[in-house]
């Protein structure tokens, strides 16, 4: 089992947004709505800059996503917990043995402090960031080198992420891939575009599928 984190695993939108709008204050500018930018956590630094501070040229928009990253680093877990019902999902699939891991684009410097701070990379069998290897989804290559750090096959793999991209390189390493349409999306996105073997509608949905999917339902 592999997980994308921002909006997947784990609920990071209070901590992300809210940088954001402490940085849109301290930059002069009028704040946007909390949900508008929800909604783009899944793209990252990036996604939130163009969102945030859009037609500013690539200096300013890099000057922008550095100090935003380097703001985010000094409050990555104040208020990010796991979606509900993931921690006992987590549970289950450690006393069956059955090892979990994570492939995100964030960047190690936020994904292990934030992994650290709610007690879940001693426990993840991987943890592929998104600079552990210079390809990043939509490529292939962190799921695959996942797969050898859990020493599971690709077919024998799920993904489940909360983007287009997730989907997009669970199935070009060969996954089975599941859209989490609660997660962070856009409202012009569309989940059923994305061809994900199966969508959920919430983690409750999720745990169904995937302990039938491994059985360990009774």
């Amino acid at each position: 089992m592999l997980f994308d984190l921002d909006g997947t695993l784990i609920d990071t939108a209070r901590d992300m947004v809210g940088v954001l709008l402490n940085q849109l204050r301290d930059e002069g500018h009028e704040p946007i709505e909390y949900e508008l930018a929800r909604s783009n956590v899944s793209h990252g630094s990036a996604g939130l800059i163009n969102l945030a501070f859009p037609n500013v040229s690539d200096e300013e928009h890099e000057r922008l996503r550095t100090d935003y990253l380097d703001r985010y680093e000094e409050a990555v877990c104040v208020d990010s917990v796991l979606f509900p019902g993931l921690e006992s999902l987590l549970d289950i699939l450690q006393e069956a043995a059955i090892p979990w891991g994570i492939v995100t684009n964030k960047p190690a410097r936020m994904t292990v402090p934030l992994l650290d701070a709610l007690d879940l990379r001693r426990r993840a069998a991987c943890m592929i960031s998104g600079d552990t290897i210079p390809e990043r989804k939509p490529d292939p290559a962190p799921m695959l080198l996942a797969c050898r750090h859990t020493g599971i096959a690709p077919h024998k793999t799920v993904y489940v992420g909360d983007a287009a991209r997730d989907i997009e390189a669970g199935k070009a390493a060969g996954m089975f891939t599941i859209a989490a349409s609660y997660g962070y999306i856009p409202a012009d996105d569309d989940p059923s575009a994305w061809g994900a073997d199966i969508i959920v509608k919430d983690t409750q949905e999720l745990t169904t599928i995937l302990l039938k999917g491994v059985s360990l339902d009774t």
